[in-house]
């Protein structure tokens, strides 16, 4: 149960991070609202999350799954351009994910 709402407070934060571009400095009220609502759910499932996951595995998690997701977003809706190192960085921040998750005695499993 820990590992979802990990999850759910990935996606909470991968949505707000998104609103807050479109939020233009909080100028806009209904990205801002979404953004808000989004870093709430977040933040409020990470502490759930952090009670049976190691504080450093989740917010390795957090940060790489969200950078990658973040990125992806940036990539396929707001025009960000991704040349090959910033593909490969991707790539090894996936890679550390993994391998935490597969082989680290730390994750809490």
């Amino acid at each position: 149960m820990n590992y979802l709402y990990l999850a759910v407070a990935i996606v909470a934060e991968v949505i707000a991070t998104s609103f807050l571009k479109q939020s233009e400095g909080f100028a806009r009220p209904v990205p801002t609202a979404i953004m808000a609502t989004g870093y709430i759910v977040a933040f409020y499932c990470l502490s759930l999350a952090l009670r049976g996951i190691p504080t450093g595995v989740a917010y390795a998690i957090w940060s790489g799954v969200g950078i990658v997701l973040i990125a992806a977003i940036a990539w396929l809706f707001q025009g960000q351009k991704l040349d090959l190192p910033a593909l490969a960085g991707i790539a090894l921040i996936m890679a550390g994910v993994l391998v935490m998750n597969l082989f680290s005695g730390t994750t809490g499993h």
